[in-house]
């Protein structure tokens, strides 16, 4: 009987005390989190100043006729090239606009034994070639693909040696013009460093080379494929200002 009343007035006083409880339960403030702030994907911005290295390979086609009339045969003078790039893009929309100045040490030679004189051996050395190019392109965000076209320059040592022995018979050099047509693409690896892949093709026209210790000259005609990878630097916005 005890035990009976005991557990009677325990319960009745948590019926009593159980209002107030959930009264003060229910008044404590609901704690909710606030969403996470909103990813914002970032725009790439390729306008501004740029200067950058360059390096990779090049082939040389050249083509010598004898005093401009009698053909003497072809030959690829292939090898690598390095150099530089310093221009300035600004970017509309999607589409991106440049001008470029590029210059380049290489070591472009080859030969080949004279169709219409089979004693002597000619061949054509590339040193150096620059371009200076307008850019047009479209910017998927990160990644640029673009054409440029513009002027070219090459400078070129042509010598004729002996098939017998190697001994050289004559030895002569130019610096011609021409134009040049090509595309790439660009990667922004950070706000200010990208890396592409190039191509170029150089149309050069044709130059009358003239041997001083040989009788008469040649008229040699060349074509330049260049293929190479770039890196770039983009200068901040407040540069140049």
């Amino acid at each position: 009987m005890k035990n009976l009343l005991i557990l009677t007035a325990s319960i009745g006083a948590l019926s009593a005390a159980a209002p107030a409880f959930g009264a003060d339960f229910a008044a404590q403030p609901v704690n909710i989190k606030a969403p996470p702030p909103a990813i914002v994907a970032t725009i790439n911005d390729w306008t501004g100043y740029y200067i950058g290295l360059n390096g990779g390979w090049g082939s040389s086609h050249n083509c010598w006729d004898f005093n401009g009339v009698t053909p003497e045969g072809c030959h690829n003078s292939t090898g690598g090239t390095i150099g530089g790039q310093i221009g300035y893009r600004w970017q509309i929309f999607n589409t991106v606009y440049g001008i470029e100045g590029q210059g380049n040490w290489a070591d472009f030679s080859g030969s080949n034994v004279s169709t219409a004189f089979p004693a002597d051996i000619i061949g054509t050395k590339t040193d150096a070639f620059g371009l200076l190019t307008g850019h047009i392109g479209y910017a998927f965000n990160a990644v640029l693909l673009y054409a440029k076209g513009g002027a070219a320059v090459t400078s070129n040592t042509y010598h004729i040696n002996s098939v017998v022995n190697g001994a050289q018979i004559a030895r002569n050099n130019d610096v011609r013009w021409g134009g040049t047509l090509g595309a790439g693409i660009e990667v922004s690896l950070t706000p200010s460093w990208s890396a592409g892949v190039e191509y170029d093709h150089l149309f050069m026209q044709g130059s009358n080379v003239s041997f001083p210790t040989a009788v008469g000259g040649d008229r040699v005609h060349q074509d330049v494929d260049l293929i190479t990878a770039r890196l770039n630097y983009k200068f901040s916005p407040a540069f140049g200002r």
